[in-house]
């Protein structure tokens, strides 16, 4: 899966900058973050119900969706799709396990440094 998000990120850094009369992600690029964070909101939203009404095939087209717009909105923030690995990776050092990290409270765990 690391290679079909590395070759959508790309696809969607090299549309970037094409007409928006022809790129969809183009378009989407001249729209700004608003737009492109309101199509993410969706395509999660739709994921969620086509999950709860157990419509596999719909999980799949929307999921696909939702990773494209994912990549759209990481490409604006600058964010790679590595510098997601590296989170996940970060935390699977302090758990074991690719779990969430609390955001607040006296529960968080403090970071750890490791020594290379």
């Amino acid at each position: 899966m690391a290679d079909a998000i590395n070759h959508l990120y790309a696809t969607v850094l090299a549309a970037r900058d094409r007409d928006p009369n022809v790129s969809r992600t183009s378009k989407l690029f001249r729209a700004g973050i608003t737009k492109m964070a309101k199509k993410l909101a969706e395509e999660a939203f739709e994921v969620g119900l086509d999950a709860l009404r157990m419509k596999r095939d719909g999980v799949i087209l929307e999921s696909a969706d939702l990773l494209y717009h994912l990549a759209v909105i990481w490409a604006e923030c600058g964010i790679t799709p590595e510098d997601v690995d590296d989170e996940i990776e970060r935390r699977e050092r302090i758990y074991g396990i690719a779990e969430k990290l609390p955001k607040h409270g006296a529960n968080r765990p403090h970071r750890v440094k490791l020594i290379a």
